[in-house]
């Protein structure tokens, strides 16, 4: 299986509003990468470590899947009683066995690099890889357009950690992308998180 390297998105201040853009909510979780390869999974995080062993729910619906060999990027998370990710539950390592993944990216399947793919073909790919597989793997919704800016209002209402916003037409690359912005909501907790972890 060839290397994969995160795409990180660029933290941008304002919200694109043009046809070519995808708009994916935030969630507030561990960015995670999942390899398959035949009866063998392997979780790894932005760190590079293996936590295959702290997600079960997620490593036994990887195996359920017909398809033996893929590699998504997504978010883990935990759902807290309202529906939306918990930090806190996550973190706090009391809920590993209630962990499952939100996935918005597939980076390779049945042996082929769909790296040099568009982002809309890399998506088509995955929802029909993850189609009718309704628990631990969830494909991450996403609009399409100059909904964005009215996407961000809305997101930070509801209280998500903010916007993805990514180019539809460009490949998936590794390290800091200028085709991948993130806009925070600047009230949501991972803000002060962020903010404390400078103050150390």
């Amino acid at each position: 299986m060839p290397k994969f390297e995160f795409c990180l998105p660029t933290v941008g201040k304002v919200v694109p509003a043009g046809p070519e853009w995808y708009h994916e909510l935030k969630f507030d979780g561990y960015r995670l990468r999942l390899e398959r390869d035949g009866d063998r999974i392997r979780l790894i995080t932005k760190g590079g470590y293996d936590w295959t062993k702290r997600f079960p729910w997620i490593v036994e619906n990887a195996l359920k899947n017909p398809q033996k060999r893929f590699v998504i990027d997504g978010e883990a998370i935990v759902r807290g009683v309202d529906g939306y990710s918990d930090f806190n539950a996550l973190h706090s390592g009391k809920h590993y066995a209630a962990v499952e993944m939100i996935a918005f990216d597939i980076l390779a399947l049945d042996g082929d690099d769909l790296r040099d793919l568009p982002l809309s073909m890399r998506k088509t790919n995955l929802q029909q890889l993850l189609a009718r597989r309704p628990e631990g793997i969830f494909v991450s919704d996403f609009e399409q357009g100059e909904i964005g800016p009215d996407l961000f209002r809305k997101a930070c209402e509801f209280r998500f950690e903010g916007l993805v916003s990514k180019r539809s037409d460009r490949p998936y690359r590794g390290g800091r992308c200028p085709h991948w912005i993130k806009v925070k909501n600047r009230s949501h907790p991972a803000m002060n998180r962020v903010m404390e972890a400078k103050a150390r």
